[in-house]
Parts: C-alpha cells; structure tokens; sequence
C-alpha cells in the first residue's frame, strides 16, 4: 500500500514538474493563452465579491428603515379610545426588563413649531428613545446621538437634519448651538447631533420621548406611541405572544395590543435572492466564457505541438503519461493565472474609489473582502484548467509516432 501511495505521489509530482517546465518553455504562448483566463478570474471574482458589497448596502438600508433583525414593534390602542401613555409605557418596559432586552425605544411622530431667523417654522419631531439609533442603525454626521446623560437634562436635547442646520447656518456642534421650540411657552433646545438629509427630505429632527410629552400639546394622557425592540432573531417568533399576552394583561380590559416583526427576516424568504441571483448569473457567464476561450487556444496549440508528443511517444512515454501531462499544463497554468486574478480582484474592489461608489457612503460595516470569493476564483480557474486541458489531451493521446514524422 505503501509503495502503491508513493508510486502515485512521485507520477503526480514528476506530471506537475513536467507541466511547469513546459510552461516554462512556452512562455509567450502561455502568457498569451493565460491573459484571458486571468481577466475572467478577475471579472468573477470581482463581481462575487461586488455582489456582496452590494448585498450588504442593501441591508443596511433594510434596516435604517426597518429595524436589525429581529426587531419587534407593538401597536397599543384601546376599544373606547386612546391609552393612557403612562400605563402603556409602564407595561411596556415592564416586559423589556422581564425578558432582559437590551435595546427598546418608544417610536411616535408629531409636530413641533421652531423659531428661525426667517420665521416660524413647523418642524417634523420623531419621538424616540436612546436605543433607536442602535436599532435602526441611524448615522450622524456631526455631533453624537442622545446618551443616557442626555435624558436628565433640563434643556432638551435634539438631533437635527441637515436641512435644519443648513437653516441655521451650519453652526459647530461643539458650540452647543440651540433652537428655540414654540408652544404654550417658549423652549429652547439644545442640538446636540446631525443626521444625513435626502434631497427630497424635509426639515425634521429627533426628541427624546420623556422631552417631548412634557412638550406636547396634546392633553396629558393621550400621547400614542409605538414601541420597539432588537431581540435576538432565534427567539424572536417565541417572543411576539408571550409579550403581546403579558402588555394586554398589565393594561387590562379592553386593550388591543399587536406585536409583530417588522425587520427584512420577517418576509419569509430571502429579501437578497435577487441579488444573488444576478451575481450568480453574471459569474457563470463570465467563467463559461474564459472556458471557452481557454479550450479553443488549448486545442489549437496542441496542433502545433504534434511533432513534440509523437517524440515523446517514440521515447517510451505512456498514454497516461502524456494525457495527464497535457492535461496538468493546462490547469497549472490556470491556477497561476487564477492567483494573479484574484490578486487583481482584490486591488479593484478594496480601492477607495470602489468602496466609495458601490457603498455610496450608506455603508457602516463595510465588509472584508469575501474569503468565498477568493476561494471561487481559484477553484474556478482550477476546474476550467481541467476542462480545457481534457480536449486537448484526449487528442494528444491519440497521436501516433508516424503522424509526427509526417508533421
């Protein structure tokens, strides 16, 4: 057995030497047949890795919308009218302490009027608390987002967009600059971040919720929020009824309370299916067209060296020997071009420029690049080296000595 192991492992290693030497040998005709197998390497692994750039933005925007997964929103009402917002909120965090949730946040939209230089203007007010930016992975430009500090403050504190702090004349966070609130009496607001503005956005900003209910002119009571929660996604189906049943018992009769998943994985199938369906379309493309390339330059070239294998043949050299000869220059050239192609990949797609344009800045966890793509691209490269070589070796085989003193 031993000797069976070693007789096998010194053929392979002695058909792999052969093979480099012969690419050796040939050096101009493999560079030249190798460019194209190196370039689609590249493209492949390019675009995998792209794909999951892309993939990734896609996700992030998922979630700025819609919560990480898995994230649980519950809507609160009662049959003969709004709840008391002090009892919702009660029951609410009740259940978040109870089941040692992390990260929750009340979520409600309402309306506040800001004086400016130019004027009174009503500004859009989200209502959150200090986890929602962890939640909905919320970016901010200059400043920082609310901290717990930020809770106790006797001036509110508020996180603008840039369309607001456009209005004010972009002034530097660090100066504490303010914005006066109009209501029953006047408020003034401390800005202590910015967000990021569409152009189609308009002017908001952020309050924390205990701010704004003090704020509000709603009659005391009757505030409604919505309610948030990032609980881990393997429980999270378990979670929805047991914290649906315990809010509903703590408000008590005639409360309707509806908790549901409102994060990507709450589809039911794959939101990126698309995606990966496109890279994996163009991929394939790619690969078929450098194996197809490879073979047609394969079989020309092993026309030309007919003389040289029916020489080989005339000195002894078996059909296994020459058919995996043939066959092994093929793919350890293949391999060598899919290293450089990978190499190439890997310069293209971690380039500044790159990152910036396929991450469009919406990218906070931009990812490494894809150790499966890397491994693709070689193995890729590998296999259609085999592929391309089996052509040209089965008709390598088939050539007699005679046919190459006729050459």
């Amino acid at each position: 057995m031993k000797q069976w192991l070693a007789r096998v492992t010194s053929n392979v290693a002695g058909t792999v030497i052969e093979a480099w030497q012969e690419l050796r040998i040939h050096r101009l005709r493999v560079i030249l047949s190798l460019i194209g197998v190196g370039v689609a390497v590249c493209a492949l692994t390019t675009v995998v890795a792209l794909g999951a750039i892309a993939e990734q933005t896609s996700r992030e925007v998922n979630e700025r919308y819609s919560g990480r997964p898995a994230t649980l929103t519950a809507s609160i009402f009662g049959s003969e009218g709004p709840v008391d917002s002090a009892v919702t909120d009660e029951a609410w965090i009740a259940a978040m302490h109870r089941y040692e949730i992390d990260y929750w946040s009340r979520n409600g939209y309402g309306s506040l009027t800001a004086q400016f230089v130019d004027g009174a203007v009503p500004l859009a007010t989200q209502v959150v608390d200090v986890d929602f930016a962890e939640i909905h992975r919320l970016r901010v430009v200059t400043g920082s987002w609310f901290t717990e500090r930020d809770v106790t403050r006797l001036a509110p504190p508020i996180v603008v967009n840039e369309k607001v702090w456009d209005r004010l004349g972009r002034p530097p966070i660090d100066s504490h600059p303010t914005l006066q609130l109009l209501g029953e009496q006047k408020t003034t607001a401390v800005i202590v971040g910015v967000t990021p503005a569409g152009e189609w956005d308009g002017e908001s900003m952020f309050m924390l919720a205990d701010a704004y209910l003090e704020l509000s002119l709603a009659p005391p009571g009757t505030e409604q929020m919505g309610y948030e929660a990032w609980v881990p996604e393997g429980i999270a189906d378990q979670l929805v009824p047991i914290i649906d049943r315990e809010i509903e018992a703590a408000i008590g009769a005639g409360a309707q309370v509806d908790v549901y998943r409102t994060d990507s994985g709450a589809w039911g199938e794959d939101p990126f299916l698309a995606t990966k369906l496109m890279v994996g379309g163009v991929a394939m493309l790619v690969l078929i067209l450098g194996a197809l390339g490879l073979v047609n330059i394969s079989l020309v070239t092993v026309k030309h060296r007919i003389r040289e294998i029916g020489i080989r043949r005339s000195f002894g050299a078996t059909s296994g020997r020459v058919f995996f000869g043939v066959m092994m220059e093929s793919v350890v050239g293949t391999f060598v071009a899919g290293v450089v192609g990978v190499m190439a990949a890997i310069l293209i797609v971690k380039s500044p420029w790159v990152e910036q344009t396929i991450g469009q800045g919406l990218i906070e966890d931009f990812p490494p690049f894809p150790t499966e793509a890397a491994i693709l691209g070689i193995v890729a490269a590998t296999v259609v080296g085999a592929i391309a070589g089996l052509l040209p070796a089965i008709a390598a085989v088939r050539v007699k000595v005679i046919d190459a003193i006729r050459f």
